[in-house]
């Protein structure tokens, strides 16, 4: 490649600032639209729910951008392609952000004059042109077929670097030795992977040192987190890259909330790998909507009984501990205590169970059942319909003690933000197996008398799926450094939205470069795409992401800021 002209980077920053004012407008136009007596109207905002989707995706899209000219900026001179990589993965979102806004100009309140005449002529025209061109892509992927598993620079310090390293390693020693016969029969992830895991330390990544982990005491550190994530998962999102979601979810809720004596109990055993954890939030009727949640806690002497459904319980079977979401306040309808305030956090002891079906009777009172509900993809921890039929947990179990109570909804959230980020460090891991696996395959396979990668249409394949790949690493990264300073709780939902989304595409597009070999299971890249589906909708679905929390958000942020 090329040596890039500095100044095309701030061009390009100037080009991306352009086409956000355009979609500052259009949020602006919807807290007009949808404002009643001084506050968004939730009723008035559903109606606006197909513009509200898009203009999340523009935004996350743009976010990504600016993660990338960062990145570019940093590396630059380290690696001769990572700048024209970033270019021209600007100037393409720059006009897809652009045809977005055009689609939907007049549900945006945007005028087509206006978004016309940024597309004619200008800095954004020219700069769409010349970076986004076909040619552009068709070198990039040029240029990974060339490099072959030659990764680009991460940007991390050097013990970053050195941890990536050494997951690698284990991923490829450990983990995907043993990934297809996990999927494609669906069993359990085997006792030696998670004790072999837990030796890494990869349970311990967001407990503190103090408890056993291996986050230091004094801060957070996400992007160690995310990069154990990301090498798990490129060796299996089902039987490796998960591990660590939920003890991580699990971890973050208790320092957040929990007693003193809850943190001692459960963290350096969660840390350890002893103590294998499962998240029980959603529920048969109301899936990404927490707050509508019903599972009741009802009080009892001594403690709590638990009564009702949950489902997508994922490792609900092997784990020790299930973080239930209950409801402890029965009035749905209170204004004090009804919809999220009426919700608590429980830690529900229980047995491990091997396979696809259990049933705990509960010493104290009550039993509690698992189903594996059968799923295309993401196979090995298996996902749980749970049925709590008069269950006792005692005081104890409440997350908080007396104070958590009507809290459950906070802790969740707590958790969650951490989640969304490291679900997409595992979209990031699962792109890049499946652009290993595609690059590796256009070398190797010849068709019409010439390999696969020799063709412009691959290339150009190629050269998008690494910039999408980079795209969601590094924005993970930069987003993992503002939640580690206090901030970030937008920018978790942005990176989640675009990396899940970024992962159903590259992994199809490694499946069309395999061919008829794609779509056969003994090609890991049909495991990839299987998996890489279940990304948009777990740890918040995609819809729910871009309308009740992004979309809202920002309608509402620019509503304050006007």
């Amino acid at each position: 490649m090329t040596a890039i002209d500095p100044n095309l980077l701030s061009q390009a920053e100037t080009c991306i600032g352009a086409v956000r004012a355009e979609v500052d407008a259009a949020l602006a136009h919807l807290n007009h639209q949808c404002t009643e007596d001084g506050r968004l109207s939730p009723t008035r905002l559903d109606r606006h729910q197909k513009i509200s989707y898009e203009l999340a995706f523009s935004v996350a899209e743009l976010e990504a951008s600016k993660a990338m000219l960062a990145y570019a900026e940093a590396v630059s001179a380290d690696d001769a392609i990572c700048a024209p990589l970033a270019l021209s993965f600007c100037a393409d979102n720059v006009r897809g952000v652009w045809q977005r806004l055009f689609s939907h100009a007049a549900e945006a309140g945007l005028p087509n004059d206006r978004l016309l005449a940024l597309m004619r002529e200008g800095p954004v025209a020219s700069f769409v042109a010349e970076q986004g061109s076909v040619t552009q892509f068709e070198a990039l992927g040029a240029a990974l077929l060339e490099r072959g598993k030659q990764r680009l620079p991460s940007g991390l310090d050097q013990e970053k670097d050195m941890v990536q390293t050494s997951f690698a390693r284990f991923a490829e020693d450990v983990v995907m030795p043993q990934a297809e016969h996990i999927h494609r029969f669906d069993t359990d992830i085997p006792d030696d992977l998670i004790e072999a895991a837990a030796g890494m330390g990869c349970f311990g990544t967001c407990i503190p040192e103090r408890f056993g982990g291996l986050m230091p005491n004094e801060r957070n550190d996400s992007l160690g987190m995310l990069v154990v994530t990301e090498e798990l998962s490129r060796g299996s999102l089902g039987a490796a890259g998960s591990l660590i979601t939920r003890p991580e979810i699990a971890a973050r809720a208790l320092l957040h909330g929990g007693t003193e004596e809850q943190k001692q109990a459960y963290l350096p055993r969660l840390a350890a790998g002893e103590m294998l954890a499962a998240i029980s939030i959603t529920e048969p009727d109301y899936g990404s909507d927490v707050a509508s949640l019903t599972l009741k806690a009802t009080p009892a002497e001594g403690g709590w009984i638990l009564n009702g459904a949950k489902t997508w319980c994922t490792f609900a079977g092997k784990a020790d501990v299930l973080v239930v979401i209950a409801r402890t306040n029965p009035d749905r309808n209170s204004k004090e205590h009804g919809g999220h305030r009426g919700l608590s956090m429980f830690l529900v002891d229980k047995p491990r169970f091997a396979g696809h079906e259990f049933t705990h009777t509960n010493t104290t009172g009550g039993k509690v059942t698992g189903k594996a509900i059968p799923t295309i993809g993401y196979r090995g921890m298996h996902s749980f319909d749970l049925s709590f039929e008069d269950y006792f947990v005692p005081d104890t179990a409440l997350v908080g003690g007396k104070d958590g109570e009507g809290k459950g909804f906070y802790l969740t959230m707590a958790g969650l933000s951490g989640g969304r980020i490291q679900t997409a460090a595992r979209a990031s891991g699962v792109m890049q197996a499946a652009v290993e696996r595609a690059v590796t395959y256009a070398q190797d396979r010849k068709v019409f008398g010439a390999p696969v990668g020799d063709y412009q249409l691959t290339q150009v394949k190629l050269g998008r799926m690494l910039a999408a790949l980079t795209a969601s690493r590094q924005f993970s990264y930069a987003v993992a450094r503002m939640m580690d300073n206090g901030g970030g709780k937008m920018q978790a939902s942005l990176v989640k939205l675009y990396s899940c989304r970024a992962a159903e595409w590259v992994t199809r597009e490694a499946m069309q470069i395999h061919g008829g070999m794609g779509y056969a299971e003994e090609s890991p890249v049909s495991r990839y795409f299987v998996d890489a589906r279940v990304l948009s909708i777990f740890e918040g679905a995609e819809e729910t992401l871009a309308l009740k929390v992004i979309a809202r958000d920002l309608i509402a942020s620019v509503g304050q800021n006007q």
